[in-house]
């Protein structure tokens, strides 16, 4: 690696001050575990990089609303998540999706802001956010503005956020009266980088699906989930969703499979997904 300047900041006001918005070579780090992987392979060379560690209880609660909702800090730890008993009494899903994210050394470092910012597609977590209806905080020096996870992402590992803008905190809507469930498939065991992700939540009226990891970013599917919109669930319905899948995601090949590969697997496992939400 090369060498860079890492500073350490008590504020986020600070940590936003030592942001440069027009040097893509000073950026913000949390728990790092892409990151360094990414300086030590030299596909990122750092001059500055803004440690969040010391930002302290700003940054590190979960804690449920009041109409049963979850407001969860940036620099919470996933491992925090997935053993969190606010998480899995308003959010199950969440924590259980983490079971299977990575390995657990991963999980005891990586952040739940950091997961969102780095883009990475085949991360487990942005289409069981999308799905929920989750949004991200975000702060930079123009101010404050929350962000649907579904428009964060804009291309391959890249966001809408600027350079001098930092996620603080993820919020989760109340899921009451919704059931969710999530499928991870991958080529080899269980905690692997998939080779698709798919995310479904039903309510009484509506229904969000969700993709990831074989495309390019994380995406609701809005024909999918028209099609589905207000109709019986019953196996017909759900083979025709899975055909309507296949055909909408801009699926792309790369080393867990094939397109016409990963078209399969989107239609067999929409409708598996979709029968696991109902069984709730």
């Amino acid at each position: 690696m090369t060498p860079f300047e890492l500073v350490e900041p008590a504020t986020i006001g600070e940590a936003l001050n030592l942001l440069d918005p027009d040097d893509p070579a000073v950026r913000p780090i949390a728990g790092g575990t892409a990151l360094m992987l990414m300086m030590k392979s030299g596909l990122y060379r750092p001059q500055r990089l803004v440690s969040l560690r010391a930002l302290g209880p700003a940054l590190t609660a979960i804690s449920e609303t009041p109409e049963g909702g979850l407001e969860i800090g940036a620099m919470v730890r996933l491992a925090e998540l997935e053993r969190s008993a606010a998480v899995r009494r308003a959010a199950p899903l969440i924590a259980e999706t983490l079971l299977t994210h990575s390995n657990v050394r991963v999980r005891n470092v990586a952040t739940v802001g950091g997961n969102l910012a780095h883009g990475d597609p085949h991360m487990d977590l942005p289409p069981v956010l999308i799905s929920l209806g989750a949004s991200v905080r975000a702060v930079g020096s123009g101010g404050e503005r929350e962000i649907p996870v579904e428009a964060l992402f804009t291309g391959y590992m890249t966001t809408v956020l600027g350079n001098d803008e930092l996620i603080a905190g993820l919020r989760v809507p109340p899921q009451t009266g919704r059931r969710a469930a999530y499928a991870k498939v991958t080529a080899r065991s269980a905690d692997d980088w998939p080779a698709l992700g798919l995310a479904v939540s039903v309510g009484a009226s509506d229904m969000r699906v969700a993709i990831g990891a074989a495309t390019e970013t994380a995406m609701r599917l809005p024909q999918t989930e028209a099609l589905l919109a207000g109709q019986p669930l019953d196996d017909r319905r759900l083979r025709e969703a899975g055909k309507c899948a296949a055909a909408e995601a801009p699926v792309v090949a790369d080393l867990h499979g094939s397109a016409s590969y990963k078209r399969v697997l989107v239609e067999v496992h929409l409708r598996r997904v979709l029968q696991k939400a109902l069984a709730a």
